[in-house]
């Protein structure tokens, strides 16, 4: 599958092709429980949300290099800032979908200063490039995922 584009509304058609009981092709989130960790990641690189540093600083570098590669994430991982049992908030995917839109903007506002950064637990500080990297690589991630 090729990356993901950045752009708003590529993202969103995508995600509204996404049919409400659509099975993933590997782990156990459901469609709208996926849109909603993206919107989670969103909540991170905004600086809403903050969670540790996962991993010691000495891998910082390894991760830098891996979020700058063209190498996918691993199927199935699993992270403790995404835990398996989280509650759904939306009582539909197309309302999901729209607080993912939302968080959107409030991340593209949010780095309007260029010389903000926000921490991600596994890559550490990252400016907005950066974290336009990991979000290119999580968006594909998903959406390999669900065949979307």
């Amino acid at each position: 599958m090729e990356p993901v584009e950045l752009e708003i509304t590529h993202i969103l058609g995508r995600m509204d092709s996404l049919s409400p009981d659509a099975k993933p092709i590997w782990g156990s989130m459901s469609a709208q429980r996926m849109i909603e960790h993206l919107t989670d990641t969103l909540r991170i690189a905004s600086g809403k949300v903050h969670f540790p540093l996962e991993i010691p600083e000495e891998k910082l570098e390894k991760m830098k290099a891996f979020l700058l590669s063209d190498k996918p994430m691993a199927r199935n991982i699993e992270v403790p800032f995404a835990a398996k049992d989280t509650l759904l908030r939306h009582e539909e995917i197309e309302l999901a979908i729209d607080e993912f839109l939302l968080e959107w903007i409030d991340f593209e506002e949010h780095f309007a200063d260029e010389n903000q950064t926000e921490t991600h637990p596994y890559y550490g500080p990252l400016n907005f490039d950066e974290w336009c990297l990991l979000n290119k690589k999580h968006l594909t991630h998903h959406f390999e995922q669900f065949a979307i």
